[in-house]
């Protein structure tokens, strides 16, 4: 199946950008940088890679963000502060500024298994601060949202204050974590500015490209899929092609809401794929 490619007059109503994560042999390597290629033709404003539990994909991630911006496209590194030193986290960011990137995704990050200590740096908060006392103005800092609140928080009122502080750190804008319910998203936005948190808050978007895989990562994150959604892709069994095609439909109209409510762009989690990111914005484009 090919990605659908944009005629000349075909236009996104707002930015887009798309995730990826760094692949562990020379065939994905390949495989990628064709989804680039496919994905490239949406002018995106940026791709980010992904950053494993205490950088351990730390060279994975940079060689991928290169050989993106080799293509010509905007690149951004996740980077995340849990388990690292303030020297390590220095090191990296002076690396990745003498390499010529400008933008980045800085996370808190998840302790690799076996690993006690946080690190210097315990939250994200702390993180965006040391990168704006390091290298002042220099950085475009995307943080992670979450608009089903993180699943490591018990109180509500404290997970938006910790976006809150992150923005007030010097966070440039947010992405969230893949939502089905758009009125969660817009709640967050408005409960965070009353915070006076007035960054760009990104939906992030994540196609179904596998429904149980997808379900999966949502009962484990404390993510709503909605009921009659989960029941209708469950009757479809192994018809994998109306699988899609309500999959599609479902995400789209999520996708149009979000625009028509406000939202300042999207971010696609592709999964390393670009058939259905790329339908996804021909549908949005009006193809």
């Amino acid at each position: 199946m090919t990605t659908l490619t944009p005629s000349s007059t075909a236009r996104l109503r707002v930015p887009v950008s798309f995730e990826f994560f760094p692949p562990n042999t020379p065939v994905g390597d390949e495989k990628l940088l064709q989804v680039v290629k496919d994905l490239g033709v949406w002018s995106p404003e940026f791709f980010s890679v992904t950053y494993g539990a205490g950088g351990s994909t730390r060279e994975k991630t940079l060689k991928t963000v290169q050989a993106i911006r080799a293509m010509g496209i905007a690149a951004a590194p996740h980077l995340s502060c849990v388990g690292s030193s303030r020297e390590d986290l220095g090191q990296i960011l002076d690396g990745y500024r003498d390499s010529g990137l400008d933008r980045l995704v800085a996370l808190r990050g998840d302790l690799p298994s076996g690993m006690q200590r946080s690190g210097d740096m315990p939250y994200a908060a702390d993180l965006v601060r040391f990168i704006r006392e390091r290298h002042g103005d220099h950085w475009h800092i995307e943080v992670a949202a979450y608009p089903e609140y993180h699943p490591g928080e018990r109180y509500v009122a404290r997970d938006l204050q910790h976006y809150a502080d992150k923005v007030k750190a010097g966070a440039s804008s947010a992405i969230t974590q893949f939502f089905f319910n758009a009125d969660a998203y817009f709640h967050f936005v408005e409960q965070t500015r009353k915070l006076g948190a007035h960054a760009p808050v990104v939906p992030g978007i994540m196609p179904f490209h596998n429904f149980s895989r997808i379900a999966a990562f949502a009962q484990r994150d404390g993510i709503e899929i909605p009921r009659w959604v989960a029941r209708k892709m469950e009757g479809y069994l192994d018809d994998t092609a109306s699988i899609r095609a309500f999959g599609l439909d479902v995400v789209t109209s999520l996708c149009e809401r979000l625009i028509d409510g406000g939202a300042p762009g999207l971010h696609f989690y592709t999964m390393n794929q670009s058939p259905l990111v790329g339908e996804l914005c021909g549908r949005l484009a009006g193809e």
